[in-house]
């Protein structure tokens, strides 16, 4: 069965830094696409970043410069390290997977929430 586990949200103040990480299991992560999504009270669910298998990342333009997203494929976790953080980054933030494989969906963790304000 296919998990993933974020961790690493909380409180903070604006300009602060966190770094979530996304625990998975039950597919072949390093051929996996994997992605943080965000989603904020009463808005819709956005893409944040994205890290592809062969490790090429995309980023939505409001985060770009600020936050990085990485992976190490031996420990099957993934990273989003956010840096000056701004009262709208304030959201619950998802890790999501795409296995790349017949008869595997999209997976999604069970999010952690992120706060920023003073």
């Amino acid at each position: 069965q296919v998990q993933l586990v974020e961790s690493g949200g909380g409180f903070v103040q604006p300009g602060g830094s966190l770094r979530l990480s996304c625990g998975a299991s039950g597919f072949t992560f390093r051929d996996a696409h994997m992605s943080w999504y965000r989603q904020a009270p009463g808005k819709e669910r956005e893409l944040v970043a994205r890290i592809f298998s062969s490790g090429t990342t995309n980023y939505t333009d409001s985060v770009k410069g600020r936050f990085t997203i990485s992976r190490v494929n031996a420990k099957n976790t993934v990273y989003l390290q956010m840096n000056s953080l701004k009262p709208e980054d304030t959201a619950v933030y998802y890790c999501n997977a795409q296995p790349r494989r017949f008869g595997m969906s999209d997976y999604w963790g069970q999010g952690t929430q992120v706060t920023v304000s003073s």
